[in-house]
């Protein structure tokens, strides 16, 4: 709510409507909120409803200034490759566990150490240099106004920006932007930004990578700003992924597992509406540092209040997750024993005990035997006659089996997939 204050008292939209653009002040915001938690959205999803309701973004442009437009500011990240090429860290190492990466930080390190950085960016000799917190100095750019349809030119003057880690070989520097969080998108401004502070202090080849780990993956995109001069114009050149971990999953494996888990009776929990079986999981990675209250998993995890209640229902659907109710009677989440156990475990023996978890309900049990008997996933068609047999918890209209029919195909395609990799 204290964005809505901050447009009716200064009459926002009225002066965007008039100028194309306000700019707004850290003092300003201090009115109602810290401004470092007021105006960081990492994903467009994040965004107050005024904003998006308006088509509005807003970047800063000093350590003290911001302003909001209808900016071009987010990029959607683009499909990932199935294939998982393999990395192994240095035996002598014993401070890095590939079982163990709680952060940011340690995924870069490991991603370091073993080679996957060196693989990716064809550089023979990497070394960790700048990171942290520092000034962007001067720069102008353009960047693409949506409802102009054309661009408009800012000037940011020592803005804050942060690099998470960048390393320098023979002929370039890489600047990296590390999450463990799964997204849709991403604000270009963490790109950005560094990559024009460092291309006006150094010769050497500016590259903006995006690493993504997740569920014991390394996943990276390499950028480039074909006009660097121009915010918007970045595109995907190179994406990979790797693990440091055996992936290597059998159909035998699977074949074992439908054969020797039981289906239990179904819970009394909604059905899962949530077709991101990658998001259920990693989301019970970001879980397994800290219990998150709703709002926490909405605002950190780039998601909306809707999306927030499909997922975590998803975990507890499946026993990774159990809800619970703090001061003030707000929800917040937790992983259940089993779910805690399932983090802790090498890459392998947590998938199988993914797979394990979803065999337990009859439909998903009766749609991998199909897979595994024909050799093809059921069709939606097929799906929803076997969910009509299931006796799931108030799934009852044609329509609700035809929406959540679209969730069991797409987690019977994540375990389809488990064997590609």
């Amino acid at each position: 709510m204290a964005w809505e204050a901050l447009f009716e008292k200064y009459d926002i939209l009225s002066r965007i409507d008039e100028t194309g653009a306000f700019a707004i002040s850290a003092d300003q915001i201090r009115e109602f909120r810290e401004p470092r938690l007021m105006a960081k959205f990492d994903h467009k999803i994040n965004l107050p409803r005024i904003f998006t309701a308006n088509g509005l973004s807003i970047l800063p442009v000093s350590r003290g200034d911001y302003v909001i437009s209808h900016f071009q500011a987010y990029h959607p990240f683009e499909p990932s490759e199935k294939k998982v090429e393999k990395a192994s860290l240095p035996p002598h190492l014993q401070s890095l566990n590939p079982n163990r990466i709680p952060s940011e930080a340690i995924a870069l390190n490991c991603a370091l150490a073993s080679g996957i950085l060196a693989d990716f960016l064809e550089e023979k000799s990497l070394y960790s240099t700048v990171s942290g917190r520092m000034g962007s100095e001067t720069f102008s750019f353009d960047i693409f106004h949506t409802r102009k349809q054309e661009n408009i030119n800012l000037t940011v003057k020592n803005a804050q920006i942060e690099i998470d880690a960048a390393v320098e070989g023979l002929e370039s520097l890489a600047l990296i932007e590390a999450k463990r969080d799964i997204s849709e998108d991403f604000l270009v401004r963490q790109l950005y930004y560094p990559y024009r502070a460092w291309r006006e202090r150094i010769s050497k080849r500016i590259r903006p990578v995006f690493l993504v780990y997740s569920n014991g993956i390394f996943s990276l995109y390499e950028y480039q700003f074909y006009h660097p001069l121009e915010y918007h114009s970045l595109r995907l050149i190179r994406q990979k992924n790797y693990t440091i971990e055996d992936t290597l999953i059998r159909r035998e494996d699977l074949v074992s597992l439908v054969m020797h888990t039981v289906p239990e009776p179904e819970p009394e929990i909604a059905f899962p509406q949530a077709d991101s079986l990658e998001r259920v999981i990693n989301l019970c990675e970001l879980l397994s540092d800290r219990p998150m209250s709703r709002e926490e998993v909405t605002q950190e995890y780039a998601f909306d209040i809707r999306q927030t209640n499909y997922y975590t229902d998803a975990g507890r659907y499946l026993g990774f997750i159990e809800k619970d109710y703090g001061q003030g009677h707000k929800p917040y989440y937790q992983l259940t024993a089993a779910g805690a156990g399932l983090m802790k475990l090498p890459y392998c023996q947590r998938q199988l005990g993914i797979v394990q978890a979803l065999l337990r309900h009859k439909v998903f049990r009766d749609g991998m035997r199909i897979w595994l008997q024909c050799g093809e996933l059921p069709g939606r068609k097929r799906v929803i006659e076997l969910m009509k047999r299931a006796d799931l918890y108030h799934v009852e209209s044609e329509s609700t089996f035809y929406r959540r029919a679209s969730t069991v195909t797409s987690w019977l395609q994540w375990t389809a997939g488990l064997l590609e990799n």
